[in-house]
This record gives structure tokens, sequence and C-alpha cells, in this order.
């Protein structure tokens, strides 16, 4: 039998045949090159953002800091007072603005609990380095939030101060970075359908799930997992005495809460010598619990903390993300310190539950940070905090 003979397909093409096959040659190479083209492109891009990132959290930590990358992609920054306006009056704001940026991307940042509020200078560091990032930057203040209060009032300031920035710049709904408790207020506030459509993303950093869970925390250093283990963790006594001073009715008698109020005001603001004077005018009952207070006694009023809590459940639930954010459908980054001794990690694992899935972006317990202050914690932890703020500000751009 004749052996058969197999040749190339090539042998005996037509002209015709050989154009279409160039002609495809040439596609796989414009494609190839395409493709090449954007792998470098969205290399540079994602380089880029995270160059910016860096920049971002060195100059949070040092404003003074320099260098030719740091000066790469950073901006000079402006800012000034403003006022927004909202259904419970004009609240007075700091606008932080880029130099040399003609429509920058709006930036939302909220303080915590703190009697300083906008003006406290970790919290201006912060937002002047998001500011050189190239980014418009309010700060809203919130009174009841710098009184140690959580309370509805936030919800509608921070509501209310994203639509203004979002109309003042006319560059797109905001993305609000809400820090400590105000990140749980800035998660019902995007749920209220006045709201959600001023905001692009939201990022509750060292923020809470559930403010009842978060207060049994703080009295009993008992931390509460998602999977049903609780697990001791030694709580910052700071929380328990906020959470005094927000219910004094239910620690002091009547006529202590003048004087209670003074007294655990100024102890809260790091002025116990001004304290001091208050203590006597205590009746002896309300002067035992203040003592236990400034004494880092939390096991000392233990028992009426719960009882508290359990009093005021139905006004702590008002004011949880937890049961209230399933309607939510904004972006959401979560951030926590794995450190964080006044709301605790955990929350934000409770936070990742109650998120709806498709708005999840991502979730990072770094310890590269406490409860929102910085700490060095190696290269890694913060390689990976470079690249998921990197992400942030990707999404905000």
């Amino acid at each position: 039998m004749a052996a058969e003979t197999i040749q190339s397909g090539n042998v005996g093409d037509s002209p015709r045949v050989s154009r279409h096959r160039k002609r495809r040659s040439r596609v796989r190479i414009l494609l190839l090159g395409a493709l090449a083209l954007f792998v470098v492109c969205a290399g540079a891009e994602r380089l880029r953002f995270d160059l910016r990132s860096y920049s971002l959290l060195v100059h949070f930590v040092n404003p003074q800091a320099s260098g030719p990358l740091l000066r790469l992609e950073t901006n000079d920054v402006t800012s000034g007072e403003v006022t927004v306006p909202s259904p419970n009056g004009a609240v007075p704001a700091r606008l932080y603005l880029p130099v040399g940026v003609a429509r920058p991307p709006g930036m939302l940042i909220l303080h915590g609990i703190h009697h300083l509020g906008i003006t406290d200078s970790r919290f201006i560091n912060f937002s002047r380095a998001i500011a050189g990032s190239g980014f418009a930057v309010l700060t809203p203040e919130m009174a009841a939030l710098a009184d140690y209060h959580v309370d509805a009032a936030s919800i509608s300031i921070i509501g209310e101060s994203a639509a203004w920035l979002q109309q003042r710049l006319g560059t797109g709904p905001v993305t609000i970075i809400g820090l400590s408790f105000s990140g749980g207020l800035a998660l019902l506030a995007a749920c209220d359908p006045r709201y959600a459509p001023h905001i692009r993303a939201l990022v509750p950093f060292g923020s809470y799930d559930d403010l009842s869970r978060v207060a049994r925390f703080l009295a009993t250093g008992q931390e509460e997992f998602p999977d049903g283990r609780v697990v001791p963790y030694a709580a910052h006594d700071y929380g328990a005495s906020v959470f005094v001073y927000a219910h004094l009715a239910q620690f002091f008698p009547p006529e202590d809460l003048p004087v209670a109020h003074e007294a655990l005001r100024y102890w809260l603001w790091e002025q116990p010598s001004d304290a001091q004077p208050f203590l006597d005018k205590l009746s002896p009952s309300g002067r035992a619990i203040m003592d236990a207070l400034l004494g880092r006694r939390i096991d000392l009023l233990r028992p009426r903390l719960l009882d508290a809590i359990r009093a005021d459940q139905e006004e702590l639930e008002a004011l949880s993300p937890h049961g209230h954010i399933a309607q939510l459908r904004v972006p959401v980054y979560i951030v926590h310190g794995s450190n964080d001794n006044v709301i605790p990690p955990a929350e934000s694992l409770w936070l990742e539950k109650d998120v709806p899935r498709d708005d999840l972006r991502g979730v990072l317990i770094t310890p590269t940070f406490s409860h929102v202050d910085p700490r060095d914690r190696g290269w890694y932890a913060q390689l990976q905090l470079v690249h998921f703020l990197a992400r942030i500000l990707r999404a905000a751009s």
C-alpha cells in the first residue's frame, strides 16, 4: 500500500487565503499590543494610587515629611471655615482644597468622640493628608459626638454634609470616611434615601455594628464574635467613662448631676486637676461612683453599667447599623485596628456579615492602628494598608 503524504496547510494556498492569514496575523498582533498596553497602563495606575496612598499615610504621621516620592503625588492644601445648612441649624465645618486640582472629587471625613472635634491636631493632619492627595475634604462638626454622645442628629448632619459637598463641587457623589463611632452613624445615613444618592463609597474606620454589644464590651472586657465565641479582651476604661457621661441620670442622684457632669467632662478632656474641685461637692454615693471611674475600677460599676445598657436597649439599637442596613446600596470598605480596645475589632467582623454582600468591597483588620491612632507594626502590615487605602482612593476618584 502506498504511504499517505500529509502536506502542511500553507502548501498550495491561494493568494486570497494567504492575504486572509496575514490579516488575521496583523489583527492578533494589534490585539496583543492593545492587551500589553492595557496591562502597562493598569499597572501604572495601580502604582500611582499606591504611591498616593503611601504619601497620604506618611503625611498623616508626619505632616512635615518631604522627599521626591512624596512630592510626586502630593498637592499643597488650602483650608477655610464654612457652614453647612441642616434641619437643626447651621453646622460649622472646615473645607480643605488641593491646590492646582480644577475639579477635585469630594471626601467627607467625620470625627469620632472627642471634645476637640474637627480641631483635634491628629484629625487635622489626616484631613490635610487626604486633601493633599487630590480630594476636596469637608469636615463637619458634630456637636453631640464632641460632647461624648452618639445621637440621631449626627446622622442628618452627615447626610446634609454629603449633599452640600456634592452640590458645592459639582463632581458627583462623595466618599465618606467615618472614624470611630461616626462610622456606624454614616452607615445609617447611607441607608436614608434622602442621602444615599450623594454618597459614592463609605469607609467605616474603627467603627461599630451594635452599640449595645460595644457597651457590654466596655463594661465586661468580653469581646463577642459572630461565630459565637466570647473572648476576654481588656477594654479601655475611657469607654466606660464615656458611657456613664452620656447616661449620668442612671448613675448619679438628681442633686449630683450638674457637678458630676463637670467633673467627668474635665476627666474625659484629660484635665484631672480641673475635675478635682468638683469631687468634694458630690454626695457620698455620687463620690463613690466618681472615684471608681477616676480610679479605673470599672469592675466596681459593672452591675450598674449592665443595668443601664439593658434599660437603654431600644435607643442603642436605633443608633446601630445591626439590623438596619439591609437596604444599603453604597460600596463599603471596612478598616479596623486589631489592637482597638475602645471598639473591638470583632465589630468589623459583624459589619462584614451585615453589609449586603454586593456592596462589601473589602475588610482590613490591621495591626498598624490601635483605635484610630497609627502604629509601626512591620513592613508587610504597612504594605497591606497602603494597597487597601489605594483601592479606596481609586474608588473615591
